[in-house]
């Protein structure tokens, strides 16, 4: 999806409204609770949490990877303090979905070697273009992150929003961050970067891919 300009606002508005533990060595049941939610492993809908939570734990990583490689060439410029905030923030992110991937159990995607070597790879190649190239791609990752997130929000609302009330409560906090990194990208000029709708055009479609593969996978 292409957000630019003017465009972008109804866009973008439309994108924001969008344990305990208890182990037993004698064989009895074994319960993880998500938080003071319902969530337990027992209840919830395994197939559906679980790619949830693989997919984004990817895609976090990803990011991370993407802001490495983005401060490995920028990091010494004026814009390097922005990514560095923006790449913090992907720090909490990748962070909270680690911990979840173990309290539910949820094997990584295998594809975690690729993303690891690809993330670097396209922010280092667009922050090769300027600033203007780096803010590009933070642009149509996010904006792809963000309408992601949303159709996650969707669906557990549909299962049960009492149940997965603090897992909504995560990817809506994730989602918003998202959108800020978005905004950020567009204040410094991304829209300048050589190719702007053609980069982001690609990059968006390469995040699809991504997202598919890491749900499966």
């Amino acid at each position: 999806m292409s957000c630019t300009g003017a465009a972008a606002a109804p866009c973008l508005w439309r994108l924001r409204q969008g344990a305990r533990r208890s182990l037993s060595a004698y064989g009895r049941r074994i319960i993880v609770r998500f938080r003071s939610s319902g969530m337990t492993l027992d209840n919830i809908n395994r197939g559906v949490v679980d790619r949830i939570i693989r997919v984004d734990h990817a895609g976090e990583y990803g990011a991370n990877r993407i802001y490495a490689g983005q401060m490995a060439v920028l990091g010494r410029t004026s814009v390097g303090p922005v990514i560095q905030k923006m790449w913090d923030q992907e720090k909490d992110h990748l962070k909270k979905f680690s911990e979840l991937m173990v309290t539910f159990r949820v094997r990584p995607t295998v594809l975690m070697p690729f993303w690891n070597v690809l993330g670097f790879a396209l922010g280092a190649g667009t922050a090769l273009l300027g600033k203007e190239g780096a803010m590009a791609c933070t642009v149509a990752v996010e904006e792809s992150i963000a309408h992601h997130y949303n159709n996650q929000i969707r669906k557990l609302m549909e299962e049960d929003p009492e149940k997965y009330e603090e897992l909504l409560q995560v990817i809506k906090k994730f989602r918003d961050e998202e959108l800020e990194h978005h905004d950020t990208g567009l204040e410094h000029d991304a829209e300048l970067a050589p190719a702007y709708a053609v980069l982001k055009s690609v990059i968006q479609a390469g995040c699809k891919v991504a997202i598919y593969l890491s749900e499966r996978l």
